[in-house]
């Protein structure tokens, strides 16, 4: 006999656990998860930061309504914040005019090379000819996030089940039945959290699939030279996202911010990239990178519109997509889930979410059919 939940979540990454915590105190939820623990992929390689700026018209409303609750969780979540003060600098050369504008619109604001230099001294401020700063930009504690997610799924009576991967989908007799290696589920709904896997679980399932595109993204840790000290600086882009770096535990992380379009796979780093990353930090920054400590990839995982994909599936009862999260995921995780769990339960969008400009229909996988 299968054990039986109300819901049976695909995924244990932060889509994943985020909606199962938001459900567990009304339904009995049961987390399936591949890997041999949870967060392997994309939740455990993210760059952690919540960032207005970043990404399309939805994600920028999704983040703004996830800040609050990232910067003040409510204490019978988390009894401390999980964002730390960092701030944004995008980065505009000459001919970059389209894109600084672009950043402009949406609040950026353009500061001097000599207030630039205040934030980072060894900018090479004579080759830049537009500097835009976003103070409100904060680092995410994404293992405090993850972590909480989990302990309030679990502290209302849900399950999470490694090593767990979904084998065969069926559905029978008004259920999803799910067969794994460590046993048989059954559920009347399933959420597919399944990231770049997302297709494959639907086409398990006998789903039509939305058209997911797992995308690459490499990263280098280059340590700095001892007399400098990089803690504060902001993280800061190219206008064009040709590269980006970014501070962590005194070392910077590098980033071609490449999105190569590649099959969902275990990750890694493209070297080649790296090096052309490195190379353009250097020409921004007064710093000879003689080693690369270490370097990974990870997977970002897109629809076809660049926008998530979030509801049920018109034409496969009880089949409920959360995925397409692109590289938001984690900055859009409170709002995402807040919406999942409510769609999930017959509700409509939170009425302060609502509020941003997000609707149903921009996130529903029915816009693809």
């Amino acid at each position: 006999m299968p054990q039986t939940s109300d819901v049976i979540i695909i995924g244990a990454g932060i889509a994943g656990t985020s909606v199962a915590a938001g459900l567990a105190d009304q339904l009995s939820v049961t987390v399936l998860e591949m890997e041999d623990r949870p967060g392997y992929h994309s939740t455990g390689r993210s760059a952690a930061a919540w960032v207005p700026s970043y990404g399309p018209e939805v994600i920028r409303a999704l983040t703004r309504a996830s800040g609050d609750f990232l910067k003040r969780p409510p204490t019978e979540f988390n009894d401390l914040s999980f964002t730390t003060p960092r701030g944004e600098m995008v980065l505009g050369l000459p001919g970059e005019e389209e894109e600084i504008d672009a950043y402009r619109a949406i609040g950026m604001r353009d500061i001097t090379g000599e207030e630039a230099r205040e934030r980072i001294p060894l900018l090479r401020t004579e080759a830049i000819s537009s500097i835009l700063v976003d103070e409100t930009a904060v680092d995410i504690d994404v293992d405090a996030l993850h972590q909480a997610y989990m302990r309030t799924l679990r502290k209302s009576g849900g399950h999470i089940i490694c090593d767990a991967a979904a084998e065969t989908i069926s559905r029978q007799n008004g259920s999803w039945h799910v067969s794994t290696g460590k046993g048989e589920f059954a559920a009347p709904v399933i959420v597919n959290a399944a990231g770049a896997w997302g297709d494959e679980i639907a086409k398990r399932a006998g789903v039509r699939p939305v058209g997911l595109q797992p995308k690459r993204r490499s990263v280098a840790v280059v340590p700095m030279p001892l007399e400098t000290s990089v803690d504060q600086w902001p993280l800061s882009i190219n206008s064009r996202e040709a590269f980006y770096f970014k501070p962590q535990s005194g070392k910077l992380l590098v980033s071609p911010a490449d999105a190569t379009p590649v099959d969902p796979h275990d990750a890694w780093a493209d070297d080649m990239a790296l090096a052309e990353a490195i190379d353009q930090f250097q020409r921004y920054v007064d710093v000879e990178v003689t080693r690369v400590e270490h370097t990974w990839g990870g997977l970002r995982t897109f629809a076809p519109d660049g926008d998530p994909v979030v509801g049920f599936d018109g034409a496969a009862e009880g089949f409920f997509w959360l995925t397409g999260q692109g590289g938001y995921g984690i900055q859009t995780a409170p709002a995402l889930s807040r919406i999942a769990a409510g769609l999930i339960q017959g509700l409509k969008i939170p009425d302060d979410i609502a509020a941003t400009g997000v609707s149903h229909g921009q996130l529903s996988p029915q816009r693809f059919r």
